[in-house]
């Protein structure tokens, strides 16, 4: 790399991002100078978690970046026009989509809420899919257009399918909503791609989703999905696409080979780390 920085002056419209894996994600990017769109629907502090789409901004533009903070509903249709509207107003253009905007809920079948099962389909699978269809008219203008999602690679081993199927295809739905684009959109150089961790990450919605203080500690920190995101969104867009990417493979293939400094609690071995979903 020359010094100047890769994503300076690249926009990235990201889904969510108001706390936690995407805002670790835009701060990277804004270390660059990148300009940063996120849209989520914190407007207003979440009782039990930290963060709102104007916290974040504000910690982008301290990081380096400029931000343009929107409040938003990935289910709604109107608003994510908006979203893409506002973003090419602001800044010209979008370089990148990081659908990050996620439902998780881990019931099995009987227990789990008809509402949740709605809200993970609209949010996971058709958030997904409409924000990229929508920004994709502007992908198609850009020098290095990717499309990166938040979800895991499609592994239909009865353990996974059947752990918990509601949010099982609602992630997998996210999957296969990207890698289609992959290939439907490979004509016109537009890379997407998808990523996701081996292990935990130590985030406040899985300490208040999941596992509590406990799973914080088995745990590495958000920071290794962002350096692993950054180095995806640098690659060329026309050879690097319709990949089902995991985190620590990216960043090994860029170098890394000492992983202890994105635990959680710093010292815990690699060995004590809890694995994530949906990888063998």
């Amino acid at each position: 790399m020359t010094g100047t920085a890769p994503l300076a002056g690249k926009t990235i419209l990201m889904s969510g991002g108001s706390r936690g894996i995407g805002l670790a994600i835009a701060l990277r990017a804004a270390r660059d100078g990148a300009n940063i769109a996120l849209m989520a629907k914190t407007d207003t502090p979440h009782p039990k978690l930290e963060g709102t789409v104007h916290s974040a901004a504000e910690q982008i533009r301290a990081a380096g970046g400029q931000a343009l903070p929107i409040v938003g509903d990935v289910r709604e249709d109107d608003d994510i026009t908006a979203a893409v509207m506002k973003t090419q107003g602001e800044f010209g253009g979008i370089d990148i989509v990081i659908n990050n905007a996620s439902v998780i809920d881990l019931s099995g079948s009987l227990d789990l809420a008809v509402k949740k099962y709605d809200l993970m389909q609209d949010v996971n699978v058709r958030g997904t899919f409409m924000l990229s269809r929508a920004a994709l008219p502007m992908l198609k203008e850009a020098a290095n257009p990717h499309i990166l999602s938040l979800s895991p690679p499609l592994n239909i081993s009865p353990k996974w399918l059947g752990a918990h199927t509601g949010y099982t295809m609602a992630k997998y739905g996210m999957t296969m909503a990207t890698l289609g684009m992959a290939a439907e959109f490979a004509k016109d150089g537009v890379a997407a791609n998808t990523l996701w961790p081996q292990t935990t990450i130590a985030t406040a919605a899985v300490q208040f989703a999941l596992g509590g203080d406990r799973m914080m500690k088995v745990s590495r920190t958000p920071e290794v999905y962002a350096d692993a995101a950054y180095e995806v969104l640098l690659k060329p867009a026309r050879e690097y696409t319709g990949q089902a990417l995991i985190v620590e493979d990216v960043l090994r293939d860029a170098g890394v080979t000492d992983f202890s400094g994105y635990a959680a609690v710093p010292g815990t071995p690699d060995s004590e780390l809890f694995p994530d979903i949906f990888l063998d």
